[in-house]
């Protein structure tokens, strides 16, 4: 088997295949996803939530507060919640006003930081936020299910499980900001705590702990209990559009670092010489709960519901050959005829079987140095790399419209990613640098025939000094790079999303166009008063009958 601190990439996936677009905007979250990784630490340690502050009317409005321990550290979430009036609703990044606003606070909030709290949190963008702030968010109410859960509970009835089923969530979060951002506190200060240290762990404890506070609202107003089952059921929505997608693009050593953890945890599993007994009655258990899942998975976007029938088809056919297969390396082989998205499903599946081979992987996934990359001896060692790793970049012909549509540039106004055409759409002056494949393309037309030192060609050509370090970047970190060109016509955001996605964790992807869509956190997972080992068993959940 493979080395469990091995780092190499060789026996995994190609980074030609698994970072095309297509094949990227199937993937499924894995027991690897930063959320279940925060999750199972919390289970591991018996965290329990608990309330110390609670200051809501009966309505509901008004502000909460909880404690958690993680890793010998202590931390709160402030949440409060507001009369928001119908017509201010909305899940778009210029809305000035939401439902609910939150803050994870390093340590136990006392009465003075939630009433500081409380006067800036509503603001978002426009508050004044201190160093033991952690992490700003903000949510909005799933209307419809929040109203059906609260007139249920007072008639001392339980909500309609369908629509649990369906929705998934009572509230969906619009942004969960963290490192920085506004001036809450800087990543290096919680970088190194024990259950922290992983990417985006802070935030995923923020969103956890969100989906406890919503569970406690909505019983509160109801005046009733929830049934634990249905309970667990209840994740909390996310509604993600084109702000998350350059992410991937700007953070290659991250990117790399995922993929390879992912991959590599294929690897060891497929390696395994047989399937024990334990193991196939467990993998055949996951396989059925899968098909479960994908029978629940319904979404109004009649093309995306296609392709989630067909998997359903197709894994319900497929199911007998997970039971039947005599190893992972020989079910593995007979996927290879399937589509990606059955692909995809069954390395999630296959990760997920085998957590002593996999789980130690999660410590490998963050990116505490940064690029470390080797100069270039000459532009001929230059050459190689690009004629070598770059194929897919430099065959594209960037004078046909079709291959440079799009424009990537930043909204003034928000400061966010935004997707421009570009021969129908001003700004194309302002582009983002998202263009790799494009700039990487043009580096190789201009490079010399006959070999120099690279800062003498730099010296003459320094707009390609961009595309050498990305280059560079690419010949040290093999999965660093989407293999695809990001200003193409064809270029779908919603594939980057379903990528980045994947590694929080979400379920029930629901897009509502190429570029955003809604998905569901949490959904499956143990209740705060149920953090135990024997819980994290929540993968791509289905609710208890």
């Amino acid at each position: 088997m493979l080395d469990r601190h091995e780092h190499t990439t060789l026996g995994l996936r190609r980074p030609d295949t698994v970072l095309r677009l297509a094949q990227m905007g199937q993937m499924m979250p894995t027991r690897l996803s930063f959320l279940r990784v925060l999750v199972r630490r919390l289970c591991a340690e018996r965290a329990q939530v608990r309330r110390i502050h609670w200051d809501i009317c009966d309505q509901g409005y008004g502000q909460a507060a909880y404690a958690i321990d993680l890793g010998g550290h202590t931390y709160s979430l402030v949440a409060i919640s507001t009369n928001l009036p119908p017509d201010q609703r909305s899940d778009r990044v210029i809305a000035t006003a939401w439902d609910a606003a939150f803050v994870l606070f390093d340590g136990t909030a006392t009465p003075a930081d939630i009433a500081r709290i409380a006067g800036q949190a509503p603001k978002q963008e426009a508050g004044r936020f201190e160093p033991r702030d952690l992490v700003l968010s903000r949510a909005n109410k799933s209307v419809r299910m929040w109203d059906a859960t609260v007139a249920a509970l007072r008639a001392g009835a339980q909500p309609d499980p369908q629509m649990i089923r369906d929705i998934g969530y009572l509230m969906r979060t619009t942004a969960v900001y963290g490192n920085g951002k506004f001036g809450i506190a800087d990543r290096h200060l919680i970088a190194d705590r024990p259950g922290l240290d992983g990417p985006f762990a802070a935030e995923m404890l923020t969103v956890y702990l969100i989906r406890h506070f919503t569970l406690d609202l909505v019983q509160h107003v109801g005046g009733g209990a929830l049934d634990p089952a249905l309970a667990r059921h209840i994740g909390i929505g996310n509604a993600t559009g084109l702000g998350m997608a350059p992410f991937l693009v700007t953070h290659p050593v991250l990117l790399h670092n995922w993929m390879v953890a992912r991959e590599t945890a294929l690897a060891r599993v497929l390696d395994r010489p047989v399937i024990k007994a334990v193991e196939k009655a467990r993998m055949v258990t996951l396989a059925h709960r899968a098909r479960a899942h994908l029978a629940d998975w319904h979404v109004p976007a009649k093309d995306h519901d296609t392709i989630l029938r067909t998997l359903e088809a197709d894994w319900t056919a497929f199911v007998p050959q997970i039971e039947a297969a005599p190893t992972f390396g020989a079910l593995w082989q007979a996927a290879q005829t399937k589509s990606a998205t059955l692909q995809e499903l069954l390395t999630s599946l296959i990760i997920e079987v085998c957590p002593e081979d996999v789980d130690d992987l999660a410590a490998d996934m963050g990116d505490p140095f940064g690029p470390l990359v080797a100069p270039f001896a000459d532009t001929a060692a230059l050459a190689r790399a690009v004629r070598d790793q770059w194929r897919w970049a430099t065959d594209c012909d960037y004078d046909d419209a079709h291959q440079c549509r799009r424009f990537w540039y930043v909204s003034a106004a928000k400061l966010e990613p935004r997707l421009g055409d570009r021969f129908a759409e001003p700004g194309a002056d302002l582009e983002a640098p998202l263009d790799i494949a494009r700039r990487v393309a043009a580096l190789w037309a201009d490079l010399p025939d006959v070999p120099e030192p690279v800062s003498d060609f730099t010296a003459r050509h320094p707009e390609h000094a961009y595309a050498i370090q990305r280059v560079a970047l690419l010949a040290r970190y093999p999965y660093a790079e989407i293999r695809d060109n990001l200003i193409a016509a064809t270029c779908r955001p919603i594939d980057m999303l379903r990528c980045k996605l994947s590694f929080f964790g979400a379920t029930k992807f629901d897009p509502k166009s190429d570029l955003w869509t809604r998905i569901t956190l949490a959904q499956g997972a143990p209740l705060g008063h149920e953090l135990r080992p024997e819980m994290d068993d929540w993968w791509l959940p289905v609710m208890e009958q």
